[in-house]
């Protein structure tokens, strides 16, 4: 970054990583401009704010932030205890945006629409690497150019959700029914319960985002009458979300699994199995779903837990490198695959695992695991503190793995959240003895345990 040291490092986003990165950079002199979509810092958060996650505090703080928070009297939160998405955003991040360090580099509702290197496409090589980069950002209805010296994109996944057709594709007349379709963590017994009530609701996934749902659904028939709730998934059966059951070693998760099993077999919830959905048709008042084998269901609501993607469309000026399969950097894409890889067997990595083609371009947090649900905020910020070490040109610590964590095999196999959300609201966190525990809480249900690829994707 030499020939362009005097210009700003873009941050786009300010979730968790977004902001720890900013303060990553700070710690190291380097001069951060954060671009955030929403009207505040964890904005994303805010539509999941009901949802507890399954980390506790201390995987959730990022030590350089919580340096920025020491001197205007912030308090540290139960480090044992599980947060709500709600008290992540206000008990960390919006007294961490409040910070003057933050506050005075941080821009809200400004949209990235795009990212290229001055002057030059894609196509051009000449001077690339020393070229900086513009960052094309629509402040609340204002287009801007900014002229920057590197850019890390940690703006995450959730505005772009997997569709709710097989194949990857949207179902047809999937985007004519948004009416019918609700965010993929509805507050159902709070927010949103007006929607829901004494309503034919259809959960579509089998992670546990869907069973989280499913389980407040079925808190919210008890009050709403007429309220009915179906369920369905691609697979043969539901037994992957139903977890280990009461023996399980995380007692929390079991209680979701054994209470989600009791529900569908008192059929208060009524599960269908092979369900891969082909088209949606927009009736007067309902939508009917038909299966790809020709069953169909008729729902008031559907609720896509199906998991996300990345969106690339404002980087396609850059030269990336992604793996095939997650839309992970290339490197990085065979540690996370879902199908072979848990949270804790995921090993730490940094910025050589995630550089690309592109100098000074790098994407992290969720987003940097592309299509994979492994991630976890406190490999974010690991990850956060290697970029920052990079670009201030110490590479020895930029390659110097700084954490740790157990091989847990508890991660979920949901690809609509991270390893980190939600947790079950089946009981507290202090009934599920999950805050004495002395490693992570990563309470979700096993993924395959087979470290690697086998020969083919």
């Amino acid at each position: 970054m030499d020939s362009v040291k005097n210009l700003p490092v873009a941050v786009i986003g300010a979730g968790p990583v977004g902001l720890a990165t900013a303060a990553h950079l700070l710690e190291r002199g380097l001069e951060p401009v954060i671009f955030e979509q929403g009207p505040t810092a964890g904005a994303a958060i805010e539509q999941w704010r009901h949802i507890r996650l399954f980390s506790p505090w201390r995987f959730n703080l990022d030590a350089p932030a919580v340096r920025l928070l020491e001197p205007t009297g912030w308090e540290t939160p139960r480090l044992t205890a599980l947060p709500y998405g709600g008290e992540l955003i206000d008990d960390y991040l919006t007294p961490l945006a409040a910070t003057p360090e933050i506050a005075s580099r941080l821009q809200t509702r400004a949209r990235v629409m795009a990212v290229t290197r001055q002057g030059l496409d894609k196509t051009h090589v000449r001077d690339r690497d020393t070229t900086p980069f513009i960052v094309r950002v629509d402040h609340d209805g204002e287009v801007r150019d900014h002229t920057v010296a590197a850019v890390i994109d940690a703006s995450g996944t959730w505005s772009t959700r997997n569709p709710l057709g097989t194949s990857g594709l949207p179902a047809i007349g999937e985007n004519i029914a948004t009416e019918r379709i609700s965010s993929p963590l509805p507050d159902v017994l709070g927010r949103d319960r007006e929607s829901f009530a004494g309503r034919r609701v259809l959960v579509v996934g089998a992670g546990h985002s869907a069973a989280n749902t499913l389980i407040n659904l079925a808190d919210l028939a008890k009050e709403a009458l007429g309220t009915t709730i179906l369920w369905a998934v691609r697979g043969a059966s539901a037994e992957k979300v139903y977890g280990g059951g009461e023996p399980d070693g995380l007692p929390a998760r079991g209680q979701l699994g054994s209470r989600l099993r009791r529900l569908v077999e008192a059929g208060t919830i009524e599960l269908y199995t092979g369900f891969g959905i082909a088209s949606l048709k927009t009736l007067e008042t309902q939508v009917s779903i038909e299966a790809v084998d020709g069953r169909t269901l008729d729902a008031d609501v559907v609720v896509p837990c199906t998991g996300f993607r990345p969106d690339l469309e404002i980087l396609r000026e850059l030269r990336l490198n992604l793996d095939p399969a997650v839309e992970a950097p290339t490197e990085l894409g065979p540690l996370i695959d879902p199908e072979f890889h848990s949270c804790g067997t995921v090993p730490p990595h940094g910025a050589k695992l995630l550089a690309h083609p592109e100098r000074d371009f790098y994407i992290v947090g969720m987003k940097s695991y592309g299509r994979a649900p492994t991630f976890l905020l406190a490999t974010g910020y690991e990850q956060v503190r290697s970029v920052a070490a990079s670009l201030a040109g110490d590479m020895a610590s930029a390659d110097t793995v700084h954490l740790e964590l157990p091989e847990t095999g508890v991660c979920s196999t949901d690809a609509g959240t991270s390893c980190d959300v939600p947790a079950p609201g089946t009981a507290s966190a202090q009934d599920a003895g999950c805050c004495a525990a002395p490693e992570p809480v990563l309470v979700g249900f096993p993924t395959g345990l087979t470290h690697g690829r086998s020969g083919g994707l």
